[in-house]
């Protein structure tokens, strides 16, 4: 495909990914959003909440990888379908807990389809949008997650947990298995998957971890991308998890004593923050280069996340929460774009599953951490300033990754003709 022209396959593949990635932001913000009303019917605590979150990021480190491996065995469409169902489903199945460990197991099952999500859909996109525009796709990709979020606050002021309950909400979470007809019937495999596929069947399991461990170049990049990325979730989950119960809680909690009005106003404008984030991230990157839009994004969330935890007043918290949201989510939009060009076409989906959900599965300790220090501090100011080391210390590795912008990468194999093997990329 030329660089200079946007093909009708991928504007499909990024819908698929975009929609599939934000109806996924929906059902996993749905759980933070109700966490106080869920709280108070099973009778548990900040610690106890933390780990409900922990197993599912857990569950998505694992259903990243094993998404990322039947990817790139059976298509990157295909996985990407059944990644959502599985979301979808679970989110569903979420309403129907009748105590804490039922929440705990579909929270779990519900992780693996969230992992499995962004693997798929990451390298979906990847493939089929040329270098020159692959950064800004993999950041409007990753913007979606943001109206996610967004969508998320609407089900809850609109269905009112003090009202009607919060199981209902969670039943929401099933729509998303809607979209699964659409992608079936509208979105092919890319063609430089399809053309590999047919030349040598893929990559095994096996073979593919044998070419990261081996060679010098990709376990390098492996290691420091997933190191990397572990510390920045880390920071992102431990704040956003807890964001919305820090509004809602009283001050004697920690919290900032919010209504529900309140609370959905500031968590509004948050989402407007990630969402431009996200969506320029793309644009910034393409022009001053990836990796140091990543770092930048980075260094300046590590700035912002304890002004925000030492701020008090309401007007406060409002004006810092879009340009913490702006910074401590939108570095996202990089690592797809710098993970996707840092692995060849065969095991790329394995690759990106496993550093972006290895990644995932560490920072499942961050929501714990938070909620545990929470507790025995009265407060989260504290978990706060863990968080911004955690996001200072992935710019550090960042930094070391290989630089450059999209043209001074090789560019994909022309599919092989009939009869030809592929040639390896």
């Amino acid at each position: 495909m030329s660089d200079a022209r946007v093909a009708p396959a991928a504007w499909r593949s990024l819908i698929a990914g975009g929609l599939g990635w934000m109806l996924d932001a929906m059902d996993v913000t749905l759980y933070a959003l109700v966490l106080v009303d869920v709280q108070r019917e099973f009778r548990f605590d900040n610690a106890t909440a933390g780990t409900l979150q922990s197993l599912m990021l857990v569950a998505s480190a694992i259903g990243g990888g094993l998404f990322g491996v039947l990817a790139d065995r059976i298509g990157r469409a295909r996985a990407l379908m059944a990644s959502i169902l599985v979301y979808s489903l679970a989110s569903g199945a979420c309403g129907l807990s009748n105590g804490v460990v039922a929440l705990a197991l579909f929270r779990f099952v519900l992780g693996l389809g969230m992992g499995g999500e962004w693997s798929t859909g990451a390298a979906l996109i990847a493939e089929t949008w040329p270098a020159r525009h692959r950064g800004k796709a993999l950041g409007v990709m990753q913007s979606t997650y943001a109206l996610g979020e967004m969508l998320a606050y609407a089900v809850v002021f609109l269905i009112d947990p003090a009202e009607l309950g919060w199981r209902p909400v969670f039943f929401v979470g099933v729509a998303p298995a809607l979209f699964v007809l659409w992608i079936r019937r509208s979105v092919k495999e890319p063609e430089v998957w399809s053309a590999r596929a047919r030349g040598e069947g893929g990559e095994t399991w096996g073979a593919a971890w044998r070419r990261l461990l081996r060679e010098p170049r990709l376990r390098r990049d492996t290691l420091l991308a997933t190191a990397m990325n572990a510390l920045a979730m880390f920071g992102y989950w431990g704040l956003f998890t807890w964001v919305p119960t820090i509004l809602k809680k009283s001050p004697e909690e920690g919290g900032r004593g919010l209504s529900l009005l309140d609370t959905t106003v500031w968590l509004l404008v948050m989402g407007v923050g990630k969402f431009l984030g996200y969506a320029l991230f793309g644009f910034l990157a393409d022009r001053f280069g990836r990796r140091r839009c990543y770092v930048a994004y980075l260094v300046i969330a590590a700035l912002l996340v304890p002004l925000y935890g030492f701020a008090r007043e309401p007007w406060q918290v409002l004006a810092l929460g879009p340009f913490v949201a702006f910074f401590g989510t939108g570095f996202f939009s990089g690592y797809s774009a710098l993970a996707a060009e840092l692995f060849p076409t065969a095991i790329r989906a394995t690759a990106m599953g496993f550093t972006y959900n290895f990644g995932r599965g560490f920072a499942a300790l961050a929501p714990w951490v938070v909620g545990l220090i929470a507790d025995r501090q009265k407060g989260f100011t504290g978990g706060l300033l863990l968080l911004a080391s955690a996001y200072f210390g992935s710019a550090l590795l960042a930094a070391l990754l290989p630089a450059g912008r999209p043209s001074d990468r090789p560019p994909e194999p022309a599919p092989a003709r009939p009869g030809m093997p592929a040639t390896a990329s």
